[in-house]
């Protein structure tokens, strides 16, 4: 996985609530492998007509600009539990997206993919909205719009997590001195704990 540092770029304004992962990819894509990417699926219905025919919408407008962070208003990827939801952002090019909620799995999904969920509070998000491009700041919890600056919140594992690009293995194994430093003092404090290896 990537790591996260910072990211400047356009945004991709999607100023509605309760954005949930079947609006973000629908259910009939979902059958495809994931190594044939997930990204043209992304807000499938917000960007096609029934016919498949393109609608004049802000997602197709900000990806054309290059992209790689989204706005939304609370409650983001809400309701079923699919990854496949945080695929198709991240195969769109994606790596940030802010908003007051996200939905708890989204998140933790989003995180295990390298994307990262910037939590802010809802007064910052009608300015970010309005944004043409805004600059994410990992390391200091920061994003910029123009002049204006907000803090975001995020858990500080999955904080770690983005940072140096690990999956949950590797956090564990950053750990990997005091797990055996752990193991090696239970071996002398309960010898009777431990099998035979013979």
């Amino acid at each position: 996985m990537r790591p996260f540092r910072q990211v400047s770029s356009p945004v991709c304004a999607l100023p509605q609530p309760n954005v949930d992962t079947d609006q973000l990819i629908p259910a009939r894509f979902m059958k495809r492998p994931r190594s044939e990417g997930y990204g043209s699926f992304l807000l499938y219905d917000t960007r096609f007509d029934e016919a498949g025919a393109p609608r004049t919408n802000p997602v197709d407008d900000a990806l054309a600009r290059g992209a790689q962070v989204m706005v939304a208003r609370r409650n983001f990827g809400s309701g079923s539990s699919r990854e496949a939801a945080v695929y198709a952002l991240v195969d769109a090019g994606f790596r940030c997206v802010i908003a007051p909620s996200f939905g708890d799995i989204f998140s933790g999904n989003a995180v295990n993919n390298g994307l990262l969920p910037a939590v802010v509070d809802e007064a910052c998000v009608e300015t970010l909205l309005a944004a043409d491009v805004v600059s994410v700041d990992l390391e200091a919890c920061r994003v910029w719009a123009g002049e204006a600056v907000f803090a975001f919140r995020i858990d500080p594992v999955w904080r770690v997590k983005l940072l140096n690009g690990w999956s949950d293995i590797d956090l564990t194994l950053s750990h990997a001195d005091a797990i055996r430093a752990f193991a090696q003092a239970d071996r002398l404090r309960r010898p009777w704990a431990r099998l035979d290896s013979n």
